[in-house]
């Protein structure tokens, strides 16, 4: 880029001596405004680009990093748009562009057009590891694993230590049930770049499975708060293998990982760390003890409600649910942070086809920002909020304990009503994760749970009506 522009002094320095016109390459403020959004100054950066297209407003690669400005604060459709205005305006023959814009497609479900772009970034730098990697990305989402393992391999061929094409190859790997594989390939999930820390630095090694004598084991509850319950059913196993071990975990899970093993000893902060020699955490666990499909350690209920605060909510839905009346479970989304929340979350009004049912009570076991959305409820069967009455996770199972059904998307609360062996129905979404497998309405994980699958992404106008007619034919065998 040869046009220049002005960058103004301080204030200060224009009321000394009067306004100032420095002209700086534009090729220097782009470098800078790039800096910026890597070490993820969005602000800053948009205001340095702010003088590249002040004076040339067409400028391809200024247009893009608008576009990754847009993304970065989950502005996906304006992305999109700036994406393209940037290919259209002469970027066309940069890969990078195309790459971006493939991730841009995927997650606005146009997979067609994503496939495209991965494809054409492919072809502008054949080289370039990055452009398989998003090619795997938008097969899993197609569900189109073979093609997904041959891209994720492609990007590994380019780059053997890349991170995010190693887990990719585990999803898929661990989709399709070839767990052997999967789980070793899953052991790349920390070194992602941005992935958050599984703990402080240490020169400790992680468990081998051995026996450590004398000294402890650290073992790390890591992960979202379903995969902490999915997990912890191996610790009865890391038990039987290792006498001192110490758990760490968040809060919110201390209180009902203690109750269950009360003889484990376990912090919430990392200042509170005794000493350690060997570590692992919790999603490690599978591949130390070989898991496969057809050994999955199934036996539930492995989670218990707290006895006391199951009569308590036993008595209280006595008094909120008048009798006659099924005690139906919801929950329509999950944490937003989630990497593939935009794909498993809904709106309340999206689940109207069973919220019109007759003969059920819906209690809302949902939490956080979601929960504003009950108050414009429309729907023909009562519905109970429960959000402040839910304080801790022992408050939800004891709660799911008393339910006649859950019916909730792919979030925790599944984990805990799978795990205490009582019946729930998950709508997953078109690409699910790893842990459900394909083509099944059950899973080894959780004996108890149905499986209800969409048939193109993000069709919840497909999956919900038929959740409704089967919670029809249910109630009635219910009586």
């Amino acid at each position: 880029m040869s046009a220049t522009t002005a960058i103004a002094p301080p204030p200060a320095a224009q009321q000394q001596r009067g306004p100032l016109a420095i002209p700086v390459p534009a090729g220097e403020i782009f470098t800078i405004a790039t800096e910026y959004v890597e070490a993820g100054r969005l602000d800053a950066a948009e205001r340095m680009l702010g003088h590249i297209i002040n004076v040339a407003p067409r400028q391809p690669d200024a247009l893009h990093l608008k576009g990754l400005i847009a993304f970065r604060r989950g502005n996906i459709a304006v992305a999109g748009e700036l994406m393209e205005r940037s290919i259209a305006e002469g970027g066309g023959q940069k890969s990078a562009h195309y790459r971006n814009l493939s991730e841009v497609y995927r997650l606005q479900a146009k997979l067609d057009e994503a496939l495209a772009a991965a494809r054409r970034a492919i072809a502008l730098d054949p080289a370039d590891p990055l452009g398989p990697f998003n090619l795997a990305m938008v097969h899993y989402d197609r569900l189109e694993t073979d093609a997904c393992v041959a891209a994720a391999k492609h990007s590994l061929d380019l780059r053997p230590n890349l991170p995010q094409s190693h887990m990719k190859l585990a999803q898929v790997l661990l989709l399709r049930g070839e767990m052997e594989q999967g789980w070793e390939e899953y052991e790349w999930r920390y070194q992602i770049p941005g992935a958050q820390p599984l703990m402080p630095k240490t020169e400790k090694p992680q468990w081998d499975g051995s026996d450590l004598g004398e000294g402890r084991l650290l073992l790390v509850a890591d992960q979202g708060f379903g995969d902490v319950v999915m997990f912890m059913r191996y610790i009865p196993w890391v038990q039987s293998r290792v006498k001192n071990i110490v758990i760490a975990c968040s809060a919110e899970m201390l209180p009902t990982l203690q109750r269950h093993f009360p003889d484990i000893a376990m912090f919430n902060r990392w200042d509170q760390c005794a000493e350690y020699v060997a570590y692992c955490p919790f999603s490690g666990l599978p591949r130390l003890k070989k898991t496969r499909v057809d050994n999955i350690p199934g036996e539930t209920p492995y989670l218990h409600p707290d006895p006391e605060k199951m009569r308590l909510w036993g008595e209280r839905l006595k008094e909120l649910v008048p009798p006659g009346l099924r005690k139906i479970g919801i929950a329509w989304a999950g944490r937003p942070t989630h990497n593939n929340d935009i794909n498993r979350s809904i709106k309340l009004e999206m689940l109207a086809p069973i919220c019109d049912l007759e003969g059920i009570e819906l209690l809302s076991l949902q939490k956080g920002k979601p929960v504003e959305q009950i108050p414009d409820y429309k729907g023909r069967a009562p519905l109970i909020d429960l959000d402040k009455q839910l304080e801790t996770f022992d408050d939800t199972m004891a709660l799911v304990s008393q339910l006649d059904l859950l019916v909730t998307v792919d979030t925790a609360i599944g984990h805990f009503a799978g795990a205490m062996n009582r019946p729930a129905w998950i709508m997953l979404p078109h690409a699910p994760d790893f842990r459900w497998l394909l083509d099944r309405s059950d899973t080894p994980w959780y004996p108890s749970l149905r499986l209800f699958r969409h048939p193109k992404p993000r069709r919840w106008d497909l999956v919900i009506p038929a959740v409704a007619a089967e919670l029809r034919r249910h109630l009635t065998t219910l009586g």
